[in-house]
């Protein structure tokens, strides 16, 4: 089993989202309709330790998130993490509704391989009744299956970090669940139907397309903010770590706004503008009503006022946390900083509530 993928629980779990260059842990508790962060830290993972979505040095990555786990004194053993979409094979299938749960785990079992191509000792495997289908007599099960590699990886690393995986997810999932805490942002947000999601990470970016709060669609290509790091060390001599710092910092000369980050913006809105195209020409939809932009390339200053002008679509940077308390132990600046690139964090702390 996917380690619960579909499954609801009710202990407090600590969201950790392990991105290329990160590794983010997020605890959350919920009060009286109202969340509250208890704990937080974000800490930076050693190049190639995650190579795009693969964790290629899981002892690296259980070490910081250990250093994480310190750093957010959080008292929370258990955790919840999240395989990419792009690593996980779902699919709508219908089954008998008269079926007990264990007769449904061995049924779908037994049809798994029609829909998986590997096999089926290679696979780990979840199953979720989503409602009665259009037949009658039967139900509409979504069945969710990913390489056990995968998420053997990442459970190895919590491990090694000092954690129990109590919850393996789905980063659109996440996505999904922590856009509840921004759909009350969006103006006008009964009319909002069609929301494009627009993760910017280092190395990736990922559209997640949701429908009336549920995702139709997503989409991961190869381009992120390390493009902007490699351009700012290439034209100024620095090394990447220098370049990084330049990046976050400032300091930089009088001609990187113009020379450099002007361009690398204008990159981006036509990387989302390709993104939203792929989506309109694979799909019934031929517009979105709001982008949300999210993942740490989101903060570049301007990003969703140009996306805005360029697209003629109204945009804002995603913080799931405008509507929250925060316990004394967390960083108020050091949280609002990180906000956009905590969407995925958000959602799996959020499983906790299910």
């Amino acid at each position: 089993m996917l380690a619960g993928l579909l499954k609801k629980k009710n202990k407090t779990l600590l969201g950790v989202d392990i991105s290329s260059t990160s590794v983010k842990l997020l605890e959350l508790s919920h009060n009286n309709g109202r969340y509250q962060v208890e704990s937080y830290a974000s800490e930076p993972l050693p190049a190639n330790a995650v190579i795009e979505q693969s964790i290629g040095d899981e002892e690296a990555v259980g070490l910081v998130i250990k250093k994480a786990l310190g750093k957010a004194r959080s008292s929370s053993k258990k955790a919840a993490i999240a395989v990419a979409g792009s690593a996980v094979i779902t699919k709508n299938i219908e089954m008998s509704d008269g079926l007990s749960d264990d007769e449904m785990d061995y049924q779908i079992r037994i049809e798994a391989d029609q829909y998986i191509p590997y096999p089926l000792e290679e696979v780990a495997l979840d199953w979720e009744i989503q409602g009665p289908s259009e037949t009658a007599g039967n139900v509409d099960v979504l069945l969710a299956a990913c390489r056990l590699e995968n998420v053997e990886l990442r459970k190895d690393a919590l491990e090694i970090g000092g954690l129990e995986t109590g919850i393996v997810d789905i980063e659109a999932f996440c996505t999904e669940r922590a856009y509840e805490l921004i759909h009350s942002q969006l103006d006008e947000s009964d009319e909002v139907d069609t929301v494009a999601v627009v993760d910017i990470g280092a190395t990736m970016t990922t559209l997640s397309v949701l429908h009336q709060g549920k995702t139709i669609y997503t989409r991961e290509q190869l381009f992120g903010g390390k493009q902007l790091t490699e351009e700012i060390m290439r034209r100024y001599g620095l090394s990447e770590e220098e370049g990084i710092k330049a990046k976050m910092d400032g300091g930089l000369p009088d001609d990187y706004e113009t020379e450099v980050l002007e361009p690398f913006r204008d990159s981006v809105v036509q990387q989302i503008s390709r993104s939203l195209q792929f989506f309109y020409s694979s799909s019934q939809y031929n517009d979105v009503d709001y982008i949300i932009l999210a993942g740490g390339t989101s903060s570049i200053i301007g990003l969703d006022q140009l996306t805005q002008e360029k697209l003629g679509i109204s945009a804002i940077v995603a913080n799931p946390f405008v509507n929250m308390t925060l316990s004394q132990k967390v960083n108020a600046s050091m949280l609002n900083n990180d906000a956009p690139s905590l969407m995925i964090a958000c959602g799996l702390a959020m499983r906790s509530f299910d």
